[in-house]
């Protein structure tokens, strides 16, 4: 492990993990192009034009302007979201990950028109708010700003496994994030003290002009890659969109 970085960040340096990232191949390529991965989700965007949004902008083109940021493969702008509940995809059909009442061999779309069928009506949880706790090589670890907010986050997470009709393993510690890019290759061990200090000074930034993120209310969005995520229905009381608007 670099002696400069974080423990916690050890693992996208190569001297600490020279594995082949899990998702290469299937969800993007070596050359940073975004692959077919179709699924559904439940997700909290940026406020558009927020002070808090110019600040998340403002990282994620110093991350850019690294020298070895060819190893990262970035998702667009418009994508950026933080995760609140993840819905089914494409390549990960199976227990428990999909829900024990449909086949594992149902379409993703299927799975989408049933979701929207099952959230209908679903109880508004509440408002919450996050916070960054670290930057990383491909986004932002956050959770909620308050420990008010962490327990809405959670609760939002228990009641959604009951449409979806699943919980994953990692249910109750699943690490809330804003994704910014995906690693196609393991950052070089002497690079390490460059990007911590990177990732130090972001933090500060963070705590500096944006202590809190503002986002929207939860939406349960479709995709059929990385780069787009098309809202269908905001779960917080306002009426669905249509499919495709």
């Amino acid at each position: 492990m670099p002696a400069s970085i974080k423990p916690s960040l050890a693992g996208f340096f190569a001297g600490a993990n020279p594995t082949t990232p899990v998702h290469l191949g299937t969800r993007y390529d070596t050359s940073g192009n975004f692959l077919i991965e179709p699924g559904n989700t439940v997700v909290s965007r940026l406020v558009s034009g927020s002070p808090s949004e110019a600040v998340v902008l403002a990282v994620r083109e110093r991350m850019l302007a690294m020298p070895d940021a060819d190893r990262l493969a970035f998702t667009p702008v418009s994508s950026l979201h933080m995760t609140l509940f993840q819905g089914v995809i494409e390549y990960r059909r199976r227990l428990p990950y999909w829900p024990q009442d449909v086949p594992l061999d149902t379409s993703i779309d299927a799975m989408t028109r049933l979701y929207l069928e099952r959230l209908k009506g679903f109880q508004d949880i509440g408002a919450f708010q996050i916070k960054v706790v670290e930057v990383t090589p491909t986004g932002l670890a956050v959770a909620g700003a308050t420990d008010n907010d962490a327990r809405i986050m959670r609760e939002w997470r228990d009641a959604l496994s009951v449409p979806f009709g699943y919980r994953h393993p990692d249910h109750d510690s699943y690490a809330f994030h804003v994704t910014f890019a995906y690693q196609i290759q393991r950052l070089a061990d002497d690079r390490a003290a460059a990007w911590q200090a990177l990732f130090d000074d972001c933090l500060a930034l963070f705590a500096r002009q944006a202590p809190v993120i503002e986002i929207r209310p939860p939406a349960f969005c479709s995709f059929r890659d990385m780069e787009h995520f098309e809202e269908l229905l905001v779960l917080s009381g306002r009426k669905p969109l249509a499919c495709g608007a």
